[in-house]
């Protein structure tokens, strides 16, 4: 007789098992038709689901977020019983769930093209329509085996080899004829899954994401839980092409790649301005906030880093070297283990803390040639670390103003639509209970005081310590996670640092990691990407163009260009034979954010003649006007 705790806490008492449907209808009608699967004692359950002893239910529905998961499951399942159904032979992989959709894996020897996706969609569509049923069943394991064997399903026999024994198998029906191995939970049927989907394009994956494995076809889709929520992700999507860094840093002449050197920047002069430009104001917001700067080797003996842990972890991620005297060396994959080692030289006492170190780090981690990705995933990278050493009593403080100044740097750079992620402590960890118990109220405390929305992920802290990530959210909606903070219990005791506290006893600091932008690169990247390229006039790499009408006023033009360089203003003039719509044309495509157009007028006023980007209008300004006016705007927002 199972007792029925609904969210709101009312009680249903039933005289034998019952499912989530019938639990549901009781409820209200609406709610039967709206439900999609149930969730039971916290677990994910079909609606089909029987439940015999007391459990707590929540009803899911598309509104939830574990309901638009589901519907984004089943409709990867239809679009592979589509593929397989239009494509015979085509053998089925893995299709999880992805953020904004999902993917599917297929083994097929013809490559799947523009027009097959459209062919996939059309009969999907048709599926949907039909409202096939879905059943599961849990099969014995040599079974399962043997079947997918038999049936040429190779890669689905693989899979369940590798799934523990203890595991139960479920295999679920779309309909009579097929079927796929799966965890669950499902829709009942797949007209619940709605129209609101499309594939959105096809790419090569090493099966298991191993290249030493075959080459398989991933087609992606999106699905959502209403027409209205897939135009706006199409819409974001096709925002977000025209945004690309990749395409505005070859306009704009930032930086390129090549193969010879594979996830490392070749910065060109106005991207290296750019870079440097933030560097500098980042700087001045350390040096304000009381940090000094250091700077640690990038080549590093083995040994440091099997002292630190980071060999075991990052091993096989680190670049590393055998000298001719059989020494091995690895290139820093962070910077935290040297910044320790400027700690440790001399003798720290209690008074000297907290001690905050900044460094512009380059470092470099091997990442697969598949997963790289512009400035936003490659294998050299300047970190903007910090690392503040300092007592348990300080931790708060020194988290609170962390906090305080990562959201006071976004705040400049244009990001005021903040979200904050906290992780506390992992199952497997480090240090003493009471550290831990310090650490994590220090840290909620400082979240809490920012007044912004967090989420909290449960036992997902580092093993040495909790951490924050900051989320910034862009012009279009998208989410990037740049800024973290961690407490560290491990690493400064591993590495033999200390300090004399006030009873002349040696005790460890406790160390906090820092970073604000996280990578500069990849920092860089989401700017042009937020700001599509028209950056803030004080972080444009060239902020000027100076442009005479004809070369008869190439002598003022470069007048004008020199006060402007004098003052501090990235300038630059254009001489070139060409007339004045295509030098408009061209460096408006540049994103310059300031043209300054010099003919017979401006020469005998001493003016200059300013166009906006992305303005027709123009406006005439007396010269020394302009340079006092925006020599103050082209200064970092430093107060």
């Amino acid at each position: 007789m199972p007792n029925i705790i609904l969210p709101d806490g009312k009680k249903l008492n039933f005289e034998k098992k019952i499912d989530g449907l019938k639990i549901a209808g009781l409820i209200s009608s609406s709610l039967a038709k709206q439900a999609l699967v149930m969730e039971v004692d916290g677990i994910l359950k079909d609606l089909s689901h029987e439940i015999t002893k007391d459990s707590k239910v929540r009803i899911i529905t598309s509104k939830n977020k574990e309901g638009l998961e589901v519907i984004r499951h089943d409709a990867a399942h239809i679009m592979a019983m589509a593929v397989q159904q239009l494509f015979p032979g085509t053998q089925v992989t893995i299709g999880p769930v992805i953020e904004n959709g999902f993917y599917y894996d297929f083994a097929r020897k013809e490559p799947f093209t523009s027009d097959d996706l459209l062919k996939i969609e059309t009969r999907m569509s048709e599926i949907i329509d039909q409202d096939v049923k879905t059943k599961r069943e849990v099969w014995e394991r040599k079974k399962a085996i043997n079947h997918f064997k038999k049936i040429g399903e190779k890669y689905k026999a693989e899979i369940i080899e590798s799934i523990p024994d203890s595991e139960e198998l479920s295999i679920y029906h779309h309909g009579e004829t097929w079927y796929d191995l799966c965890r669950g939970p499902h829709l009942s049927s797949s007209g619940k899954i709605g129209k609101a989907f499309k594939l959105t394009k096809v790419s090569g994956a090493y099966w298991r994401g191993n290249s030493d494995n075959e080459m398989l076809q991933r087609i992606y889709g999106t699905c959502w839980s209403s027409k209205k929520e897939l135009d706006e992700y199409l819409n974001r999507l096709e925002e977000a092409e025209k945004r690309d860094h990749r395409k505005l840093g070859k306009e704009m002449d930032l930086f390129h790649f090549r193969e010879e050197s594979p996830g490392s920047v070749f910065w060109h002069q106005k991207g290296w301005n750019l870079f440097q430009k933030l560097i500098s104001y980042m700087r001045a917001k350390q040096d304000k906030a009381g940090y000094n700067e250091i700077n640690t080797p990038e080549i590093l003996d083995r040994s440091l880093w099997e002292k630190s842990g980071h060999w075991e972890k990052f091993g096989d991620n680190m670049y590393t070297s055998t000298t001719p005297d059989e020494k091995v060396f690895a290139i820093k994959p962070m910077n935290c283990p040297g910044c320790v080692q400027v700690f440790n030289q001399g003798l720290k006492s209690y008074r000297d803390l907290p001690l905050k170190m900044s460094e512009f780090g380059k470092v470099h981690r091997y990442e697969p040639s598949g997963s790289l990705h512009g400035l936003l995933r490659v294998r050299a990278f300047t970190q903007d670390d910090a690392h503040i050493f300092c007592t348990e009593d300080q931790i708060t403080e020194e988290c609170l103003s962390v906090t305080n100044l990562i959201l006071e740097i976004y705040k400049d750079l244009g990001f005021e639509n903040i979200i904050l992620k906290y992780s506390d402590r992992p199952e497997i960890r480090v240090g003493e209970d009471h550290v831990w118990d310090k650490s994590e109220k220090a840290l909620l405390k400082a979240i809490k005081e920012t007044n912004l929305e967090y989420s909290i992920n449960k036992g997902e802290g580092a093993f040495y310590g909790p951490k924050i990530e900051f989320v910034l959210r862009d012009a279009i909606g998208r989410d990037w996670q740049c800024g973290t903070l961690q407490v560290d219990l491990n690493l400064p005791g591993r590495l033999g640092a200390s300090y004399v506290d006030k009873d002349g006893s040696k005790k460890v600091p406790v160390m906090l990691h820092r970073a604000l932008f996280g990578s500069l690169e990849r920092f860089i990247g989401i700017l042009i990407e937020n700001y599509s390229g028209k950056l803030p006039f004080w972080l444009s790499p060239l902020q000027t163009m100076v442009i005479p009408i004809s070369d008869d006023f190439d002598n003022y033009a470069k007048k004008v260009n020199n006060e402007l360089r004098q003052i501090g203003i990235t300038s630059e003039v254009d001489l070139k034979n060409h007339n004045l719509n295509y030098k408009i044309r061209e460096h408006s495509l540049k994103k310059i954010p300031l043209l300054l157009i010099c003919g017979k007028k401006e020469v005998d006023s001493n003016t200059v003649t300013i166009r906006k980007l992305d303005s027709k209008k123009q406006e005439s300004m007396d010269l020394e006007k302009f340079l006092k006016k925006y020599s103050t705007l082209s200064k970092p927002p430093i107060n």
